[in-house]
């Protein structure tokens, strides 16, 4: 009779604390990145009244099975469920980041590593990324040997908004093309006419913006006045080089008899293999060398060579499709320019209208050396890799590290310890402290989205019914007992 009244108070203890995680469950079942967990029962051990027995051939007895009593259930298990991914909840924030696989977020909090799925970060006061608790997002650094890639090591916290990052440092232009058709019939180009210019803008290592005109001309045989244009041939002239402000960087003055013409320290220019110096007379580049010509196909019309002097002369490294534009400062500051490619080599003289049409592009044909100015940060964003990027207001994009990722033998053996975090135990696995590329097991992040609660409320009422359900019956047991007891001490009346 006792034994009915123990069991039934363990399990009215088992059912409420189903009825605990039930409700912790529906209580969390908006939080992001939430697990629900599953309450397991067992019975416990058992009074044997009689043990089992086996057939008896010389007795001719049958075999008994065992008689036993048990003595009430208790929690097997309290598990919960960290591989079963939620829904997706859209935000459009670059920094909601869910993952689609096992994996989970590495944060340190109070200096210890954490696991989490809730991807609802932001950015600290000092540009680190950070969870809304106050951990840190922990991830790999960009290589310093090469930007494009990040070192697989340690985990670290992202200062993605560092002071150094927030800036893009400027970079020299080295290489632009000019490209687009010459029409033979554009009398422009002929022998009195003015000639089709090109602007060639660029940077110096200081991010100063400046442009160069150059001037493309019939190139001419035979002695003044007496000159013929040549088929098929070009020269190109340099006219001016200015800044950003639209100043020559050559000269100062007026022009005048109280402001005369002179040089800067930004001296010799070249182009072409021939330097160009100032006509303290005009105020305008001159120079005493043969221009450099251009060459085409006269069947074709296709591009065949540019040939200038120096080191432009078509012999030795020279390509014959290029020409060297190279500056100098002489001031004691140093010269930020670079000598800069100008190719050439996609030039055309395909019949047309009779106009001739060229264009400027910074950078070679593989779209390098275009150089840039300095850029302030525009944006960030992750892809699918954890990879952050910036980007800056110059067209630049530049890697600021990446979000590691660690996965578990046993998901269900982290530990809860609330926050959204998981701590790692002896059933779980380590964590090695280096973590993994998310897309290394087919995993990936999906950015502007959240991973909502995998609670399934449909699910939790329906244990929420049967666990009201067997406490009354456990409390039945108890007062049916009771009433048994209650009969039994009748008896004596």
């Amino acid at each position: 009779m006792m034994r009915s009244l123990y069991s039934g108070i363990s399990g009215l203890s088992v059912h409420q604390t189903k009825m605990d995680v039930i409700g912790n469950n529906i209580a969390n079942v908006n939080t992001v990145g939430f697990k629900g967990s599953k309450v397991s029962f067992s019975d416990v051990f058992y009074q044997t009244i009689q043990s089992a027995t086996g057939p008896n051939e010389t007795t001719g007895a049958a075999g008994q099975n065992a008689m036993q009593i048990g003595l009430g259930s208790t929690v097997s298990s309290i598990v919960s469920s960290p591989s079963k991914t939620g829904g997706a909840q859209r935000t459009d924030n670059p920094f909601d980041i869910m993952i689609n696989g096992d994996s989970f977020f590495v944060v340190n909090q109070g200096g210890t590593n954490y696991f989490t799925k809730a991807g609802n970060f932001k950015i600290d006061g000092s540009g680190t990324l950070a969870t809304t608790s106050g951990g840190t997002v922990m991830g790999w650094q960009v290589d310093p040997n090469d930007p494009t890639k990040t070192v697989a090591d340690v985990v670290s916290p992202l200062r993605i908004m560092s002071p150094e990052n927030l800036y893009s440092p400027p970079v020299a232009t080295t290489a632009v093309t000019i490209s687009g058709n010459i029409d033979s019939k554009d009398t422009q180009l002929a022998i009195g006419g003015s000639g089709k210019t090109v602007n060639i803008s660029f940077y110096d290592s200081l991010g100063q913006e400046y442009n160069a005109t150059v001037k493309l001309m019939h190139n001419t045989t035979g002695t003044a006045p007496n000159l013929t244009d040549v088929d098929n041939q070009y020269t190109v002239q340099l006219m001016d080089v200015l800044d950003s402000n639209g100043k020559s960087i050559y000269k100062t003055g007026s022009g005048t008899a109280a402001d005369p013409y002179k040089e800067t320290s930004v001296k010799p220019i070249s182009f072409g293999g021939i330097d160009y110096t100032l006509d303290t007379a005009t105020g305008k580049l001159t120079t005493t060398g043969a221009l450099p010509v251009i060459t085409f196909n006269a069947n074709t019309g296709k591009f065949v060579s540019a040939i200038g002097a120096g080191t432009d002369n078509g012999t030795g490294t020279d390509s014959n499709k290029s020409l060297n534009f190279s500056i100098t400062d002489t001031s004691a500051a140093g010269s930020p320019f670079h000598n800069i490619t100008v190719d050439l080599s996609s030039i055309t003289t395909f019949g047309g209208t009779g106009k001739t049409a060229l264009d400027f592009t910074p950078g070679d044909l593989d779209n390098k050396g275009g150089g840039r100015k300095a850029g302030n940060m525009s944006g960030l964003s992750v892809d699918t890799s954890g990879k952050i990027y910036g980007s800056y207001d110059n067209g630049d994009s530049r890697l600021l590290g990446q979000i590691a990722v660690a996965s578990f033998s046993n998901p269900a053996g982290l530990e809860a310890v609330g926050g959204n975090l998981f701590a790692q135990t002896q059933n779980s696995g380590k964590f090695d402290g280096i973590g993994k590329d998310v897309s290394s097991d087919g995993g990936s992040f999906t950015t502007g989205v959240l991973e909502m609660s995998n609670v399934d409320l449909a699910s939790e009422f329906t244990e929420m019914i049967t666990t009201q359900r067997g406490f009354q019956a456990n409390s039945r047991v108890i007062t049916t007992s009771d009433t048994l007891l209650e009969e039994l001490i009748n008896l004596k009346r």
